[in-house]
């Protein structure tokens, strides 16, 4: 039974009282959030220093590069008005939430929306870093609440939560509405996984997640709040494709479009054909692939430790939605590191076993960790030719 599915619903707190239960929260999860600054800080000092000795300038790469001119685009113009036949090339494949409030807050403020789109997703990030915390304090207390804060900082791609890129914004609804189904907060955890159908692909994983669990702690006694939050779960992501159909005139509109940019679900093939490639027929293989596919079977092997450790089943249901979409899919193949990003409960059993390690364990692992990850972000977007 899900936490929460058999408690009184508790009287709407006063504003003092929301603020006051926002400062607690907020000063529990400090030394998370410092160390998420340190971890981040890290990685952007490297990706500097290596920027300055090859002569490229660091800003345009963070908040105007690959994907980032695609949302811009969107804030500037809108979206497509037909499919066309061209390929790559069609902006609907991009969910509008993330664009739509480069838009406004540009509206409202001086500066260019690049800048703008920016500090959306550092401030996300820090949100995002927040709720990840509570996750972790909840199911195993505040020290495996950090350690996975941290995890989720010093990912090889993790330099991508500081760009103009949708995955902070993502990570922080799919944070904030699991830590909402923990705490049996239904009609939260459905409001934010409907903004999360409406940033990323993805947000269907989070739909799935709330709404499925929603349906179990259904089952022992009826609650209208709980159906709200399972109905309010996939509107965001349905929303969008069917707007896009209608734009279009056609019922797979959007599923189309994602053709254009050769994403199509094919069970897996493509993926086990690509590390079939890699790790034994390609002689000199690409660092970044390398680091891709093995972020690729880690996730795997993560989720297996997941079941095992008998996690929550929101946070089952998430990642293993997760890994299915983006190990199923027979699109690019050097982007899916970063399309698991947002899967941060596969990170609680390092988080865990990092707790159990002696004090230098410990202290070695997380500094490979954030050494890895800063030089793997700096080579990412230094050295990677293509998009991360």
């Amino acid at each position: 039974m899900l936490p929460g599915s058999r408690q009184r619903r508790p009287a709407p707190p006063s504003a003092a009282g929301l603020r006051a239960r926002l400062r607690r929260s907020l000063r529990r999860a400090a030394p998370a959030l410092l160390a998420y600054a340190g971890v981040r800080a890290t990685g952007i000092v490297l990706l500097t220093v290596w920027a300055r000795g090859s002569g490229q300038d660091v800003w345009p790469m963070l908040a105007s590069d690959w994907d980032s001119v695609w949302y811009l685009g969107i804030a500037d113009h809108g979206y497509e008005r037909e499919l066309g036949t061209e390929y790559d090339a069609n902006n609907l494949a991009f969910f509008p939430l993330y664009p739509l409030l480069v838009k406004g807050v540009a509206a409202l403020t001086p500066g260019p929306r690049a800048s703008i789109g920016l500090i959306i997703a550092v401030l996300s990030s820090f949100v995002a870093a927040w709720g990840i915390f509570e996750v972790g304090n909840r199911l195993h207390g505040s020290r495996v609440g950090v350690l996975l804060t941290v995890a989720w900082a010093a990912l090889p791609v993790g330099l991508v939560q500081w760009m103009g890129y949708t995955e902070s914004l993502f990570t922080a609804f799919v944070a904030w509405s699991l830590y909402a189904v923990l705490t049996g907060r239904w009609v939260w955890a459905g409001s934010l996984a409907a903004l999360s159908g409406l940033t990323r692909p993805t947000g269907i994983a989070l739909a799935a997640a709330v709404s499925l669990s929603a349906l179990f702690a259904l089952r022992p006694r009826f609650s209208a709040r709980v159906l709200a939050g399972a109905v309010l779960a996939p509107l965001g992501w349905l929303a969008y494709v069917g707007w896009v159909g209608v734009r279009l005139g056609r019922w797979d509109g959007y599923f189309a479009v994602q053709e254009l940019w050769h994403n199509k679900w094919d069970g897996g093939v493509e993926t086990l054909h690509r590390l079939r490639q890699l790790f034994l027929y390609d002689s000199t293989p690409e660092l970044f692939l390398v680091m891709v596919s093995l972020t690729l079977i880690g996730g795997v092997m993560l989720f297996a430790l997941s079941v095992r450790d008998r996690q929550p089943l929101p946070l089952l249901i998430f990642t293993g939605v997760l890994l299915v979409i983006v190990l199923g899919s027979g699109g690019v193949y050097f982007p899916r590191a970063r399309f698991l990003m947002p899967g941060f409960p596969l990170l609680l059993p390092l988080a865990l076993a990092v707790a159990r390690a002696s004090p230098r364990r410990a202290a070695a692992a997380l500094a490979c960790a954030v050494l890895g990850s800063a030089y793997c972000g700096a080579y990412m977007t230094l050295v990677w030719p293509s998009a991360p």
